[in-house]
């Protein structure tokens, strides 16, 4: 049963053997590195580059899902890209925009 699954997989449109498998599966570089700022000061972060990621996270999310064949792959990375991408500009817009809440926090 494994063995037909694994088959499957690597005889699939946008299986191992293409560029539609190999072209995501390196994108989530991005994501990882974005995870990895996380612990970056916020000041430290960029709203064009956070939102260049965002947007793009968004717009291929929902193009990998129109598709044929259907790349579960490039859909997944661009969530992961949408998400960090959103997680990071909320950190940089509570700072630019709500440096009390993060002083109140301190003082406690």
């Amino acid at each position: 049963m494994a063995s037909s699954k694994l088959q499957a997989l690597w005889n699939h449109p946008a299986g191992p053997k293409t560029i539609h498998f190999w072209a995501p599966t390196f994108k989530w570089g991005i994501s990882i590195a974005n995870v990895a700022d996380f612990s970056k000061p916020p000041e430290k972060l960029s709203y064009p580059q956070q939102l260049a990621v965002t947007c793009t996270g968004i717009i291929w999310s929902r193009y990998s899902t129109v598709i044929t064949p259907k790349n579960w792959n490039l859909f997944s990375v661009n969530v992961a890209m949408a998400g960090t991408g959103l997680y990071q500009l909320s950190r940089k817009i509570k700072q630019d925009y709500f440096p009390d809440a993060e002083a109140a926090v301190a003082k406690e």
